[in-house]
């Protein structure tokens, strides 16, 4: 291994300390080292999202940042969502709005949309398509991801009330 280094990062709320080389991206520490295959990887060139996870509460494409970058951070995956085994309410509203086909984006938009809701809890549908734009899916035809996320940050509002 050249130039290792001793990681230690928070991924879904445990710690952990990885040995890494400098070149390694996130989305293989990910996958390869700690064994969270949600996380998928499409391009490796950032542009399709499928890669996407919550840094520091951020989304970002974990093909594009080196997992040293990550150091000491929070990293949260789509494993992260489901409770006891239970789906979260945005994994359900995807299901119930058939928000995902062949499901190799969804991991990454549900990051996404995780993001989004965090910061726009208020979002209207043409902020959550906005918000969305930025991952790409070839099956759905993006309508039925923006009635889930829509749909989910309806019912959050209507819960905090």
């Amino acid at each position: 291994m050249r130039d290792p280094h001793l990681l230690a990062l928070t991924v879904n709320d445990s710690e952990y300390e990885v040995v890494v080389e400098p070149r390694r991206t996130l989305a293989d520490v990910l996958r390869h080292d700690l064994l969270l295959t949600g996380t998928h990887v499409g391009c490796e060139h950032g542009v399709c999202g499928a890669c996407t996870v919550l840094l520091d509460e951020a989304p970002v494409r974990a093909c594009l940042v080196f997992a040293v970058q990550a150091e000491g951070s929070s990293v949260r995956t789509v494993e992260s969502l489901a409770d006891h085994g239970e789906l979260s309410d945005l994994q359900q509203a995807f299901s119930d709005h058939h928000g995902l086909q062949c499901g190799f984006c969804t991991p990454g938009f549900l990051m996404l949309a995780e993001g989004v809701l965090a910061e726009q809890p208020d979002a209207s549908r043409e902020e959550i398509r906005e918000g969305l734009s930025a991952n790409l899916c070839r099956c759905t035809g993006y309508q039925t991801i923006v009635d889930a996320v829509h749909a989910t940050a309806c019912a959050r509002r209507e819960s905090a009330s």
